[in-house]
């Protein structure tokens, strides 16, 4: 039990690395593809290699499990990135890594709600919800003001939510019993399907010659087999092994990666706002994840209560 908890706790962790580093990939393909577009691609990219490393079928599946993953792919895969990059259009970046840092929050509640498994969750489990927070206001804002935008917050608000319905989803998905390669595909199958209707919506174009330029196609086999393919495979091994909950909050960490990675592959400077934002978002993943456990020492024996 204790090395499947190690191997959930690496899984997610491995993840965020992941995740966190995407923005410099994704910052570049931005230049010459819309955000769908970008979606898309990376998303058949996934899927195709999933598709080649267990080309079996899941056989069996009954209709409220197919319901399950229908409901996974229109919310992980497909909703959440497209609300995500509208609110950017609408809201500044800070505001959008501020709100969609409170997603562990939102799958708290809907694992109250929804999931017996996951037990009753610990005050240690606000206070770190509340220390990570000051931490990624603290690295989104990084010495500008928070300017609120209705139309634009509301949709990082939803996109946060969203991602906890995921959460919530891939745990019940974890309990059918499948290899997680193929409910993994079978995700990303539902979510590509739910997002041909938006690339009609925002002018989808092929354009593959945009293939050709080694640069882009190296970033999107990061993103589209990395990313997408591998990291959602680690994210829902994490789920299964930990919980939803437990699992969440692991994205506190991620704007911790995204300073990593500018200091390290854009050469940004770290200022001691982010610094200490860095600090508290790791303070507040630990206290999370504290379970307030201690070890009790067996009493020493004595003759007169020794049993044999």
């Amino acid at each position: 039990m204790k090395h499947r908890k190690s191997a959930g706790h690496l899984a997610a962790l491995f993840t965020i690395l992941i995740w966190g580093t995407t923005f410099i990939s994704t910052k570049v393909l931005l230049t010459d593809f819309r955000p769908v577009e970008l979606l898309f691609f990376r998303f058949v990219m996934g899927f195709a290699a999933l598709l080649l490393a267990c080309p079996h079928r899941m056989k069996g599946v009954e209709r409220r499990q197919e319901m399950t993953f229908v409901l996974a792919g229109l919310c992980g895969i497909c909703l959440y990135y497209l609300l995500e990059n509208i609110a950017l259009t609408y809201t500044l970046a800070s505001n959008v890594g501020v709100i969609l840092s409170v997603a562990p929050f939102f799958t708290a509640i809907l694992s109250r709600l929804f999931l017996k498994s996951e037990g009753k969750l610990r005050v240690n489990f606000y206070i770190g919800f509340v220390v990570a927070m000051a931490g990624v206001v603290q690295i989104s804002l990084n010495g500008f003001k928070m300017q609120l935008n209705p139309a634009g917050d509301l949709l990082a608000v939803l996109a946060a939510f969203v991602w906890a319905c995921y959460s919530i989803l891939t745990r019940k998905i974890s309990g059918f019993g499948y290899p997680v390669i193929l409910t993994t595909r079978r995700t990303f199958f539902y979510g590509i399907l739910f997002m041909v209707p938006a690339c009609v919506v925002f002018d989808f174009e092929l354009r593959l010659e945009r293939f050709a330029d080694i640069t882009y196609l190296l970033n999107l086999l990061y993103l589209g087999l990395g990313a997408s393919a591998l990291c959602f495979i680690t994210w829902n091994l994490a789920v299964k092994m930990l919980g939803a909950v437990k699992t969440s909050v692991y994205i506190y960490i991620v704007p911790v990666i995204t300073v990593a990675a500018s200091v390290f592959v854009l050469q940004e400077p770290v200022t001691g706002s982010s610094a200490m934002g860095m600090v508290l978002a790791v303070l507040g993943l630990f206290l999370s994840e504290y379970n307030g456990k201690r070890t009790v020492r067996p009493e020493k024996q004595t003759i007169g209560n020794s049993r044999s």
